[in-house]
């Protein structure tokens, strides 16, 4: 038995979780959804994961996909994160800059970095699923600061001296 879900999320708000874009062309054209579970696994194979719930729009959209984008959103892009988050919006319309990357994968413009990934491993974990991909292309972006979720809200990271883990 585990604790019900709203103590859960209740006790993991002080967490502050990096946020990203995740994006692949789906069954009807380009589809995406600003992630907050995205995780690098492996340096050696390079892997890195994400998870969606069952019951997402953009899951349906994506689960048979081969290849998936990972954008990490600066700290300027909060209102990009927004846009990517909410229900029914059409997330490629203007002001959304974007372009057509590696295997057909849509690409944001303007963010700190890309990931093109092809799936390696899915797991049904709970009510989401765990999709462990193999990164197979990098780019770096724009340069600057991060955009995190804290406290059930979109937070800029200003640089600092990081602690050494």
């Amino acid at each position: 038995m585990t604790v019900e879900a709203t103590a859960l999320r209740s006790v993991l708000r002080p967490h502050a979780s990096g946020v990203a874009v995740l994006t692949a062309h789906g069954t009807a054209g380009p589809a995406g959804v600003t992630i907050t579970s995205f995780t690098s696994i492996s340096a050696r194979p390079a892997l890195v994961s994400f998870a969606l719930a069952d019951t997402s729009s953009t899951w349906a959209a994506i689960k048979d996909c081969d290849w998936f984008g990972v954008q990490l959103l600066g700290a300027h892009q909060s209102g990009l994160a927004e846009r990517f988050a909410a229900t029914g919006a059409d997330r490629f319309a203007p002001p959304t800059g974007w372009h057509t990357g590696p295997h057909g994968v849509p690409l944001l413009d303007d963010c700190l970095c890309w990931l093109v990934c092809s799936r390696h491993q899915q797991v049904r974990a709970g009510d989401h699923h765990l999709v462990v991909c193999a990164v197979e292309h990098v780019r770096e972006g724009v340069p600057g600061d991060s955009l995190v979720h804290l406290h059930g809200g979109l937070r800029p990271v200003a640089s600092s001296t990081p602690a050494r883990i």
